[in-house]
């Protein structure tokens, strides 16, 4: 039997859509299966006094080029290709993040998450635009209208509030976490730590 592995995830974090990536092939081996869990990125600094990278590191070059570094060699490893850096960024991923919460209620998670995934971090798209953002669903081929209804639905915003309270309360600080039961890991290079761990 597989062992779950929880990913939290906001779709604004690029690592995020590394891991994303990364997983299929991950899966199809039978050994680790994956939950995205939505929480908000936004909250989570705040809530813990972080901050993003190139707000921290961004005077330092060498730690920028490190970092690009790791992205291509992650990239290497996994097979994966099509990465853009969002022109846009940082996007304000509230609305995709509580669209995230609307569409595992009504059973097309899975292919909300890709569609917002390939816009922000291979397409450039601007997803805190809320016509931009429910173009891309149109062209997903998923329920415009019905998703943007959900989005402004109180238990929806009320269910990522607590999911990204709850992370906070478990010690995450940022995407992407892992979980394995009570145990965490933190960010895309520690993806092989927490699969070894689960018998990957």
């Amino acid at each position: 039997m597989p062992r779950e592995i929880e990913f939290l995830f906001d779709f604004g974090g690029p690592n995020s859509w590394f891991v994303h990536r990364a997983i299929p092939a991950i899966e199809a081996q039978g050994k680790v299966t994956f939950r995205y869990v939505p929480v908000l990125l936004g909250g989570l600094f705040k809530a813990t006094g972080n901050k993003p990278p190139m707000m921290v590191y961004g005077h330092v070059p060498a730690k920028v080029n490190y970092d690009r570094l790791e992205m291509d060699r992650f990239m290497a490893r996994h097979g994966i290709t099509g990465f853009a850096f969002n022109p846009h960024f940082p996007v304000n991923t509230l609305l995709a993040m509580r669209g995230a919460i609307a569409a595992e209620r009504m059973g097309c998670g899975p292919a909300y998450r890709e569609a917002m995934y390939t816009a922000l971090w291979q397409d450039g798209r601007k997803l805190d635009d809320p016509e931009v953002w429910s173009a891309v669903l149109g062209e997903a081929g998923l329920d415009q209208a019905a998703l943007g209804a959900a989005v402004q639905d109180d238990a929806v915003k009320a269910e990522l509030a607590t999911s990204t309270e709850r992370a906070v309360a478990r010690g995450a600080f940022g995407v992407p976490t892992f979980f394995l039961g009570d145990e965490m890991w933190f960010g895309k290079d520690r993806l092989r730590d927490v699969i070894e761990a689960a018998g990957g």
